[in-house]
C-alpha cells in the first residue's frame, strides 16, 4: 500500500515540474480503487505538487543569473513579457499554477520575480490542494 502513495508522491511532484507529467489519472485510479485513505491520497498528492511548484520557484530565484549566457533558453524580450504580466496580476496570479501549460512556468516567473516563499507556499498549497479535491469530489460524485 505504501508504493502507492509513494507513486502518486513523484507522479505529482515530477507534474509540477516543467517534466510533461500528469498526476492526475493515478489519482483518480487510487481512488476508484478504494483500497486507500481518500484524505491521505489528497495529502501526498498535494505535498507533491506543492514541492515540485517549489523547485519551479527556486530555479527561477537562481534563473537570473544566467541570462547573458548564450545558451539561455528564454530571451531577455520574453523575459520582460513574463515581468511585465507577473506585475500586472501579481502573486494573485498564483491561484492558477494548478493549470496545464500555464501553472508550471507561473510558479517559475514567481521565483524569477522573487515572490516571498511563504506568500508562493500558501496561496500555490491551496490553489494545488483544491485542484485535487475537486478532482476527488467529481470521482466520488460528490458534485451532483
Amino acid at each position: 500500500m505504501g508504493a502507492a502513495y509513494i507513486g502518486l508522491f513523484f507522479a505529482a511532484f515530477g507534474a509540477a515540474t516543467l517534466l510533461p507529467l500528469q498526476s492526475e489519472a493515478l489519482l483518480v485510479g487510487l481512488i476508484v480503487s478504494d483500497r486507500y485513505w481518500l484524505w491521505g491520497l489528497l495529502a501526498v498528492a498535494t505535498l507533491g505538487n506543492v514541492l515540485g511548484s517549489l523547485v519551479n520557484w527556486w530555479l527561477g530565484r537562481e534563473l537570473e543569473r544566467f541570462q547573458d549566457r548564450r545558451w539561455f533558453p528564454v530571451s531577455a524580450r520574453h523575459m520582460a513579457t513574463a515581468r511585465k504580466h507577473y506585475e500586472r496580476y501579481g502573486h494573485w496570479s498564483l491561484l492558477l499554477s494548478w493549470l496545464p501549460i500555464i501553472g508550471d512556468p507561473l510558479t517559475l516567473i514567481a521565483g524569477v520575480m522573487r515572490e516571498p516563499l511563504g506568500r508562493f507556499l500558501l496561496i500555490v498549497t491551496l490553489a494545488k490542494g483544491a485542484r485535487y479535491a475537486v478532482l476527488a469530489m467529481l470521482t466520488l460524485g460528490w458534485l451532483g
